[in-house]
Parts: C-alpha cells; sequence; structure tokens
C-alpha cells in the first residue's frame, strides 16, 4: 500500500492514532514534569458518567467541568511512552468543542461546525465539502488509509468510505509492512476510551497496535502520534490561547488541552514538548516530512511537531517499551492491589489453621460453589 516518499525525510509513514474524550489533567496531570494539576481527586475506572463536552459546556468549563484525573496504574504504558519518548504538555485540539468538528480538523484542518451535527455516526445526515490532507496525498502519488467504521471520513463528501478498512485489521497490516504512507486509526467501540469505556482496555488496544508497528518493518521509518480527540467535559487547568471565534463571538481555535504521545526512532527520548502544538499540526507535519504544499491558511500559520524531533543525529531504533514489559514492571492496578490482598489474607488465614492427626478429605460443600463475578 505504501508509495515512497520524494521528500529527503527520513519519515515514510506516518500513524496517527485517535482516542477518545480525555484532557491532559485528566490523563497525564500527575506525570512527573509536566504541566499537570495533580491535586485533582481520582476518577472512577471505567467512568460512571460522561461529562458533557459541547461548546456551551466548553464556555462554563471553569464551575462545570467534571474534576477528575486517571493515574500511572490506570493508564501505565501512556505513562511509559511518556518516560520512553515525547509527551507533549502544550497540545490544543483544534475546536473548542466536541468529537465531531476536532475529528475533521485532523483530516480537513477546517470544521464548518463547532458542535457535533444531529447524526454523524452511521449514515451522516450531511457530508462536508472539504479538501483535505488524502486530497494533498493523492495529488502527490502518495497513500493514506484509515482503520475505521467509516466514521469522520464518510464525512468529508469526496472521501466517503475510500481507503477504510476495519480496525481489527491494523495490527496484522503493520506487522506486515503494509500500512500507506499516512494512516488514521481509530478505536473500536468499547476501547476507545470514551466514557463510559474502562480506559486501562483502551490503553491496551493501543498499546497492542504500537506493538504490531514496532515488530514489524515500518518502525524504523515511522512517526506514531497517540492523542485524543477532544477535552471529553474534563477540568483541565491550562487555558488555549485565543486564536479564532465563532459565529457566536466566543472561542472556536483551538479548543482543551489534550495528550499527545510521539514515538519515532526520530522523537526525542525522555523530553516533554513545552511548545504550543494542536491537532492542525499533525497535518502540517505530513505537509512537511512529504513537501506538500500547504491545505489551508491554519496549516500555513501552524507548527509541525519540530520540537518533538530530532533529525540531525542518528535514529535510535530501540523499539517502544512493549506491552507485556509494562505489565511485568510498572505499577498495580486497583485491581491487581485488589487481588494480592485477596491471595494475602487466605495464605495468612491457612496458616491460622490448626494442625489435626485424622488426615484431611476434600469435599465440595453446596455452600462453597465458586461464585460468577
Amino acid at each position: 500500500m505504501s508509495s515512497p516518499s520524494t521528500n529527503a525525510s527520513p519519515i515514510e509513514h506516518v500513524i496517527i492514532i485517535v482516542k477518545e474524550n480525555h484532557g491532559f489533567d485528566n490523563y497525564f496531570g500527575t506525570f512527573p514534569g509536566a504541566d499537570g494539576d495533580a491535586s485533582l481527586a481520582p476518577a472512577p475506572n471505567p467512568p460512571t458518567s460522561d461529562p458533557s463536552h459541547t461548546h456551551e459546556s466548553w464556555l462554563s468549563r471553569a464551575t462545570t467541568a467534571t474534576r477528575l484525573q486517571y493515574g500511572e496504574a490506570d493508564i501505565p504504558q501512556y505513562f511509559a511512552y511518556a518516560r520512553a519518548f515525547t509527551l507533549c504538555d502544550r497540545y490544543f485540539t483544534a475546536v473548542a468543542g466536541p468529537s465531531t468538528p476536532n475529528h475533521l480538523m485532523l483530516i480537513a484542518a477546517d470544521s464548518p461546525v463547532i458542535n457535533n451535527p444531529h447524526r454523524y455516526r452511521g449514515q451522516p445526515q450531511q457530508t462536508y465539502d472539504l479538501t483535505s490532507l488524502p486530497d494533498q496525498l493523492e495529488a502527490a502519488g502518495l497513500s493514506w488509509g484509515a482503520y475505521t467504521n467509516g466514521y469522520p471520513f464518510n464525512l468529508i463528501t469526496n472521501l466517503g468510505r475510500r481507503n477504510q478498512k476495519n480496525q481489527s485489521d491494523f495490527a496484522a497490516d503493520a506487522e506486515a509492512g503494509n500500512l500507506p504512507n499516512v494512516t488514521w486509526i481509530y478505536g473500536p467501540a468499547h476501547l476507545d476510551e470514551h466514557p463510559l469505556a474502562n480506559v486501562t482496555d483502551g490503553m491496551t488496544w493501543t498499546a497492542q497496535q504500537v506493538d504490531a508497528i514496532a515488530r514489524g518493518p515500518l518502525w524504523p521509518k515511522c512517526a506514531i502520534f497517540i492523542t485524543w480527540d477532544d477535552w471529553g467535559g474534563w477540568y483541565d487547568h491550562v487555558d488555549p490561547p485565543a486564536l479564532e471565534t465563532w459565529t457566536d463571538g466566543e472561542q472556536f481555535f483551538p479548543g482543551g488541552r489534550v495528550g499527545c504521545l510521539v514515538l519515532s526512532p526520530y522523537a526525542k527520548r525522555g523530553y516533554i514538548s513545552k511548545q504550543q502544538h494542536t491537532h492542525v499540526s499533525l497535518i502540517n507535519f505530513c505537509e512537511v516530512q512529504f513537501g506538500l504544499p500547504s491545505l489551508n491558511a491554519r496549516t500555513a500559520a501552524s507548527d509541525g511537531m519540530e520540537d518533538c524531533f530530532d533529525f540531525n543525529t542518528a535514529a535510535d531504533e530501540t523499539p517502544p517499551p512493549s506491552l507485556t514489559a509494562t505489565a511485568s514492571t510498572g505499577p498495580q492496578s486497583s485491581a491487581q492491589r485488589a487481588s494480592r490482598r485477596k491471595t494475602t489474607r487466605k495464605k495468612s488465614s491457612a496458616r491460622k489453621k490448626p494442625n489435626t492427626k485424622r488426615k484431611a478429605t476434600t469435599r465440595t460443600s453446596p455452600s462453597r460453589k465458586k461464585r460468577k463475578v
């Protein structure tokens, strides 16, 4: 599926992994060295509610946003990636609103809406005539693809359902080296981290995709970006700069702060980016790496994630921390700690039982049937 880049950049493949609805403080507020608010109360996993994250809710976020956060025990692989590669703590969504406008920005650096349209999943009620990064890639003879159920590409009139595959196909394609020059991949239902989904399960799915890339031949020449589409209704103590306003006179671009992890043999190691970035920065990165013209005025004015990379030294092809390694050495989750306490109590109880001279027999009592949990 891939086409060779005619540009001098060593990056031949860009993979954009888009997860859902978690702000920076909500996920990385406790990460050492990052500009995070570590004082927020622990969030339940899975979340017990889906905080409102409309444009109107964003405007009232100072008083209405949900003030909870997850920690390393909930998303250890993301923390491992941040320690090994680059974490951006000044990365903002593109629109001060929910999913759809931000998804469009990640493809076209533009959005005609600031809230989700009435019907946007499945068969959309309307589509939008937007020129997009896939158009640029095709014009340059380069390839692109998306692993999704249709959304959000089917909202753009001339993209529809072209170049799309099931999310379940990604790992095999990545391991075989069969990825296009630019790939977008979205978490499947219940693994996309959108509340009420379990965030650890969603992180595990992401790590499985990264592990597949690392096992394949594309890792030495690729850049992986892991980010979250919108702020999700969670409190964040850093306000974005006011660059563009909507028709209501309120902020349009950019939106709330979210995490962005940058993994690549050329990404800076153990680095926290303090430079201002947005979803549009990822499109500019692709434009620069593949020698493409600016898509619009927004990408022309944007940065291209430059500070996150070092192309002046030899590539460090050490692969990302594997999911297995992180699971064996990382902090225990609440479930693991509970399981360990239960095991310890059983052992302690067994030690306290007095010895008897009679030979013990083993019987299964109806009252001790194994419970379903």
